[in-house]
């Protein structure tokens, strides 16, 4: 975030108006304002380099490179360890769900989001959380995660402790750090400590990760409480 602590968000969409509207939606947020848009994914790419926003709310079909295959360049890019990605697309399918998660989104909303709800969600994942559209289930999450489409994005859980393996289930069943915390009997702050050190272990840019991990690795199953 910027020293004021507003949050710096690119907007990377290839319909102008959506654009428009996203852009006024995010500026009339006190703690937002709009530092770049762009209307294909190597434009975008090419934006979030040059302006290094704290986020990028990203359409998944977009001229030139797609939205997740953008999303992926930026996860892979050294210098854009600190920006995030909100995947916002009118396709709400199981793929992109997935697509959009190994790719290195730390989002996913659909585009029929209420704009009170858009706003919340770009507050939570410039915040390092993860964050899924209400719409997709955890059963189908975990199905496609946990199917052959490619390797793990970051390390597995073999390195962790008992305790911290408890957490990483908990994260991915989308569990907060205060419902951690009261699940185990921790504070909020020691459970945040376990995240945060579980990311380390890990090599995750944040919660989105843990929550593939979660799956791939069996901690958490489907339709698993």
């Amino acid at each position: 975030m910027s020293v004021s602590g507003t949050i710096r968000v690119l907007l990377a969409d290839d319909q102008t108006l959506v654009r428009a509207a996203f852009a006024m939606l995010v500026d009339s947020a006190p703690d937002m304002e709009v530092v770049g848009q762009a209307g294909t994914g190597r434009e975008a790419l090419a934006a979030a380099r040059g302006e290094q926003p704290d986020l990028v709310v990203m359409d998944v079909r977009m001229p030139d490179l797609d939205g997740i295959e953008a999303t992926r360049l930026i996860a892979a890019d050294e210098t854009l360890a600190a920006v995030r990605v909100l995947v916002l697309t009118t396709y709400d399918t199981d793929a992109n769900i997935v697509e959009a998660l190994r790719a290195g989104a730390s989002g996913f909303l659909v585009k029929d989001t209420r704009p009170a709800e858009l706003l919340d969600a770009i507050r939570t994942v410039a915040a390092g959380e993860a964050l899924l559209s209400p719409g997709p289930t955890a059963r189908l999450i975990a199905r496609f995660l946990r199917g052959p489409s490619g390797p793990p994005a970051v390390g597995g859980p073999e390195g962790l402790s008992e305790r911290e393996r408890e957490v990483l289930a908990l994260v991915g069943r989308g569990l907060t750090n205060t419902e951690i915390g009261e699940t185990l009997g921790l504070s909020p702050l020691t459970a945040k400590t376990h995240v945060s050190r579980i990311m380390g272990k890990l090599g995750a840019r944040d919660r989105a990760q843990l929550v593939i991990v979660a799956y791939e690795s069996g901690l958490v199953t489907p339709g698993g409480t």
